[in-house]
């Protein structure tokens, strides 16, 4: 199945459709047409968006805690979590605050608007991150770039208004993808390229930029690849239908001349539109939506707390727990989970999703991941090329499994509303998981530093409370994956059933597209 036809004529699906020729929406209402095919030019460049806004999220992680111990705020190195925690989440308390009125800004506005300003707020607030000498100015930079990175709610609504029902899912999932690809390449981003003076002193001599700002090549390699999408996205076409009833022509081989096809071309009447809006559901009122909202923003407080505490884990010394790891073996192990992920999304998601339903395909790594996470600080006790095996091995299975439930839970947030809410939705659960992962970065550097200061304690020491806690979170999600939190219904599309053997194809074909891309 190809792509859709550029060239077919608009709108012609519905004579009684008016046509305005200067609205957007109205140019590209073919790519919702029941015979278009995938589109995808807009699912590859909205999936290069989000990688370009989700990189800078974690990629300060594997050197945050060398980066606060060179602020020299802190007394002792038991106390730097509190301090990386604070940074971590700084990030998500500003995109918490706005992202609800990016979302009402890409409604009145257009949807391509925001997912440019949020390119162009990494392109800024992120590089100026890299040249951060104090704390403070850390965490303002951080909370600025979520503030105005208001890209993620607009392009989950996108990519369902460019594609028919047949391959809404499909754009969702290629949004869980790269979302889940770039918190996980963004680390291993940060690990390889932070401090390159003393890792690379053949290349970055004393004295250089680098040396004086040892944080800032991550940073600015995030940026160029921001500046190469941000071209790149300026071909988007816009999908918001901004009307004036001044614009409104008749629909082709319509005569405007004839009475009764005057009266269809007419606006309904405001008391008919009236009695509508009231037969209309209120969002809130879904309780399936409610339900995968809050499997949602829970599995987000677990995800970002196991975000920042896995990477404190791995660079804390020996003697507290931790691995004794570089940023570059955090590099090394993250950079080869990355790279199973992009495999396994792109060539096994499809078809366990197909087979089992997003809810199964939720609920499964759930139940693996709880009793997985519990047994890391039993890992700290093993020692050379084993604990580097053992490290990459949960690694890659733990970061599987939380894409593969973030895929899931975006399609079954999808599949709980009729198509006209999910704008409103999609910018809810952005703007209550974003609360949800600030707690989790905060929560999980705190949780860090206590479990730093108890390590001779007889119930759960050190490191063993804090993957306790984080399993019992876990526990949490799972059991939010049942009735009656979660019905089965949500396992189907809202509204038309989309053709399984189609979409099965299409994906097919995109992933084949995205893996020759990337």
């Amino acid at each position: 199945m190809g792509g859709a036809d550029i060239e077919k004529p608009l709108l012609e699906h519905n004579q009684l459709n008016p046509v305005f020729p200067n609205c957007p929406g109205c140019k590209n209402a073919y790519l919702q047409s029941p015979d278009a095919g995938v589109p995808y030019k807009q699912f590859i460049t909205v999936f290069l968006l989000v990688l370009c806004s989700s990189l800078p999220i974690s990629s300060l992680y594997p050197f945050l805690y060398f980066m606060v111990q060179d602020f020299h705020i802190t007394k002792s190195d038991k106390d730097l979590g509190f301090y990386v925690g604070a940074i971590g989440a700084a990030f998500m308390v500003g995109r918490a605050m706005t992202a609800v009125l990016w979302g009402i800004a890409a409604d009145k506005y257009g949807r391509k608007p925001v997912m440019l300003i949020g390119a162009i707020s990494v392109i800024v607030f992120h590089t100026l991150f890299g040249f951060s000498q104090n704390f403070w100015m850390a965490v303002l930079t951080r909370f600025l770039l979520g503030l105005f990175n208001g890209l993620h709610g607009p392009a989950k609504a996108y990519v369902s208004e460019v594609s028919n029902a047949n391959h809404q899912a499909l754009g969702v999932s290629i949004i869980g993808t790269s979302w889940g690809l770039g918190l996980i390449l963004g680390p291993a981003l940060g690990g390889y390229l932070s401090q390159p003076a003393l890792k690379y002193p053949d290349i970055f001599t004393e004295g250089s930029l680098f040396a004086r700002f040892p944080y800032l090549l991550p940073s600015l390699c995030n940026t160029v690849f921001a500046i190469g999408v941000l071209f790149v996205s300026f071909q988007l076409p816009e999908t918001l239908h901004k009307h004036e009833q001044s614009q409104q022509m008749p629909p082709p081989n319509v005569s405007t001349t004839d009475p009764e096809m005057t009266d269809k071309l007419s606006p309904l009447p405001n008391d008919l539109i009236e009695a509508q809006q009231d037969q209309k559901k209120p969002l809130l009122s879904r309780k399936p939506f409610i339900g995968g909202l809050v499997l949602y923003c829970i599995w987000s407080l677990h995800d970002m707390a196991y975000v920042e505490v896995f990477s404190l884990w791995c660079v804390s010394p020996k003697s507290n727990g931790g691995l004794g790891f570089t940023t570059a073996d955090v590099g090394e192990i993250l950079g080869l989970s990355g790279f199973v992920v992009l495999i396994f999304q792109l060539l096994i998601f499809p078809y366990l999703s197909n087979f089992l339903g997003p809810i199964m395909v939720t609920r499964i790594p759930i139940v693996f991941s709880v009793p997985m996470v519990v047994a890391y600080p039993a890992i700290a006790t093993l020692s050379g090329m084993a604990l580097w095996v053992i490290v990459a091995i949960v690694s890659c299975l733990k970061n599987v499994f939380t894409t593969m439930i973030f895929t899931a839970s975006m399609i079954i947030l999808n599949n709980s509303v009729p198509q006209d809410q999910r704008g409103a939705a999609n910018g809810l659960s952005v703007s209550l998981a974003s609360v949800f992962k600030a707690i989790g970065p905060a929560g999980g550097g705190a949780l860090f530093a206590w479990g730093q200061k108890r390590p001779d304690t007889s119930i759960l020491p050190g490191n063993y409370l804090v993957f306790a806690v984080l399993g019992f979170i876990g526990f949490l999600s799972c059991i939010s994956t049942f009735e009656p939190f979660l019905p089965r219904s949500t396992n189907d599309p809202f509204s038309e059933e989309a053709d399984d053997t189609s979409f099965s194809q299409s994906i097919i074909q995109l992933n084949l597209s995205l893996l020759a891309l990337l």
